[in-house]
C-alpha cells in the first residue's frame, strides 16, 4: 500500500477555486493509478476523478465536475493534485485521494469504485458557501 496525505482544503465561497494535493510515499509511484472520491455527509463515496499509471490515457471525470475540475499528476514529486474551478455548494465534502497499482482506468469510460482502491489518505474537507 501506499501512504497518501492531502492537503489544500478549506473554506471559499461559491464560484472559488481550491487546488488539492496529494503527496504520496510510495516505490515506483508512476505505477499507481490515482483517483479522487469525495464524501459528503451522512452519504457514500463518489468518484470525482482518476488518472491511471499509463501512458498518455486521458483522465476520468465524474459528469457533475467535468469542466471545473482538472486532476493531474507529477511522478517526479510522487504527488498528484486536483485543480477545482467553480466550485458549488454542492461540492462541499472531504475529498480522499487514493492510489492502486497497475489498476487500468476509463477502458469503457466506466467510473471505478471506491473498493478498486486500497491505499486512502485521510481525507481534507472542503467547504464551499453560497
Amino acid at each position: 500500500q501506499v501512504h497518501l496525505v492531502e492537503s489544500g482544503g478549506g473554506l471559499v465561497q461559491a464560484g472559488g477555486s481550491l487546488r488539492l494535493s496529494c503527496s504520496a510515499s510510495a516505490r515506483a509511484f508512476n505505477s499507481y493509478s490515482l483517483a479522487w472520491f469525495r464524501t459528503a455527509a451522512g452519504k457514500e463515496p463518489e468518484f470525482v476523478a482518476a488518472i491511471s499509471w499509463s501512458g498518455p490515457s486521458t483522465p476520468l471525470y465524474a459528469d457533475s465536475v467535468k469542466g471545473r475540475f482538472t486532476i493531474s499528476r507529477d511522478n517526479a514529486k510522487n504527488a498528484a493534485y486536483l485543480q477545482m474551478n467553480s466550485l458549488k455548494p454542492e461540492d462541499t465534502a472531504v475529498y480522499y485521494c487514493t492510489a492502486e497499482a497497475l489498476l487500468t482506468i476509463g477502458v469503457d469510460s466506466s467510473y471505478p469504485a471506491a473498493s478498486d482502491f486500497a491505499s486512502w489518505g485521510q481525507g481534507t474537507q472542503v467547504t464551499v458557501s453560497s
